[in-house]
């Protein structure tokens, strides 16, 4: 077997492969022989079929198939030797005149070849990163919001502003009839708080449903609709008054602070509030983590310059897709995908260049921690080592699962890369002036 390549430029090049019949026969032999053995042919005995005939029916699907894996491992083996940074896989040349009976067989592939840039983690424009900071407004708000949870309910004669109203809605066109608590506060319309207000056990109110709430996905559970029905609906329903509560808040003590901290690792209001900031920024720093990495992505991508292999790989994506395409759906495909294949080169190149590696011990101990946050979403606070051990050596047998945690696993070591290296500004804000500055 010979192999050479033939450079077209700097981003394409053919390899063209040379079998002999030397490089095959002996494998192709001893399968044949072996379907001798186990053929079933009438008028023959088993193991005695003539090999004229096992070749005839047989003969050339095997040297097809033998063939095919002698490419397939020498022209992997030949890429990685030649340290061939190649973008998707080799591509077969159609030849008109091939001919399996030949005594050398010629193959030609294309490749598509992964373009040689500079990148620099030293950015002359500093990329804003964003520290997400709880303020007083927002740790009042979680306070109140707890105090409304853990408070009691008091039965009420008639409704007032604040209070909690249980009822029936009905609408017969639209097939409504649901049991909903409304809550006042979360009411916007001035109408309907106006229709609410003064009613009793029993009373009948008719609200509108547009604009009933200043928070629009709360409509779908008070109507008992899908979200996508309640985004255009747009009616009148009757409320029938079924109870009316008033919920009188917990007092901020030690029983509430025990309850929802453990025994004494709050005590008292102020510490509460810390408590409630830390948490909070803690769980806003991913946001931002998150928000950094787009924002370097996207710079990566606009300030590295360098050139794409891009009618191979518009013909690669054609070629290989679970269903065929036109040249023109290829192309489209290839300009939707062109972006992220810019990063992944910039990605792995930085990867190389910083040496990061992700060694097992290390995934074993981020699955972990995974596994472990997720199981205080549940109320197991203080998991075995054992335990977790167990789990994580599950999770880590499914190839999904490594490849997964992998990825995410890497993106943390590129954001701590990042955030040693580039030029960096921080900007505190607000949690609700990040979401108008970043979402809009």
């Amino acid at each position: 077997m010979n192999i050479t390549k033939e450079q077209i430029d700097d981003l394409n090049a053919v390899v063209k492969v040379a079998i002999t019949k030397e490089d095959y026969q002996d494998k192709v032999d001893s399968i044949l022989r072996d379907y001798r053995k186990q053929a079933n042919v009438p008028g023959f005995r088993k193991g005695h079929v003539p090999m004229g005939l096992i070749k005839k029916q047989y003969g050339k699907a095997v040297l097809v198939d033998e063939v095919n894996k002698l490419l397939q491992d020498n022209l992997n083996k030949y890429l990685t030797e030649e340290k061939l940074d190649v973008l998707g896989n080799p591509l077969p040349k159609q030849q008109d005149n091939f001919d399996w009976d030949n005594e050398e067989l010629a193959f030609e592939f294309e490749l598509g070849l992964a373009p040689d840039f500079e990148i620099s983690l030293q950015t002359k424009k500093p990329i804003t990163h964003y520290k997400i900071i709880a303020d007083d407004k927002m740790v009042d708000e979680q306070v109140d919001r707890i105090q409304k949870q853990y408070g009691k309910l008091v039965s009420k004669n008639e409704v007032s502003k604040n209070d909690e109203v249980s009822g029936t809605f009905k609408n017969e066109e639209e097939e409504i009839d649901n049991k909903a608590t409304l809550e006042l506060d979360k009411i916007k319309s001035k109408k309907a708080l106006d229709a609410l207000k003064g009613k009793k056990v029993g009373d009948v109110v008719t609200l509108k449903s547009k604009g009933l709430f200043k928070e629009d996905y709360l409509l779908s559970s008070v109507f008992g609709v899908s979200q996508e029905k309640a985004k255009d609906l747009d009616i009148e329903a009757s409320f029938t008054i079924e109870e009316i509560n008033e919920r009188e808040p917990a007092a901020l003590d030690q029983e509430l602070f025990d309850k929802l901290f453990g025994k004494d690792e709050v005590k008292s209001e102020e510490e509460l509030k810390q408590r409630i900031k830390d948490d909070s920024e803690k769980q806003f720093e991913q946001q931002s983590d998150q928000k950094l990495l787009n924002d370097v992505t996207e710079h990566f991508i606009e300030n590295t310059k360098f050139e794409l292999p891009a009618d191979f790989l518009t013909k690669w994506i054609q070629m290989t897709g679970e269903n065929p395409l036109t040249e023109e759906e290829a192309s489209e495909e290839y300009q939707k995908s062109e972006k992220g294949l810019r990063y992944q080169l910039i990605e792995g190149k930085i990867i190389k260049e910083n040496d990061i590696q992700i060694q097992f011990d290390e995934l074993k101990e981020f699955a972990k921690g995974f596994i472990k946050s997720q199981m205080a979403q549940f109320g197991q606070l203080n998991p075995k080592e054992e335990e977790l051990d167990n789990i994580a050596a599950r999770v880590l047998g499914n190839q999904d699962e490594v490849k997964r945690l992998s990825e995410q696993l890497m993106s943390q070591k590129l954001l701590t890369l990042y955030k040693e290296k580039l030029n960096l500004k921080t900007k505190e804000v607000t949690y609700e002036n990040f979401v108008k500055e970043v979402y809009g």
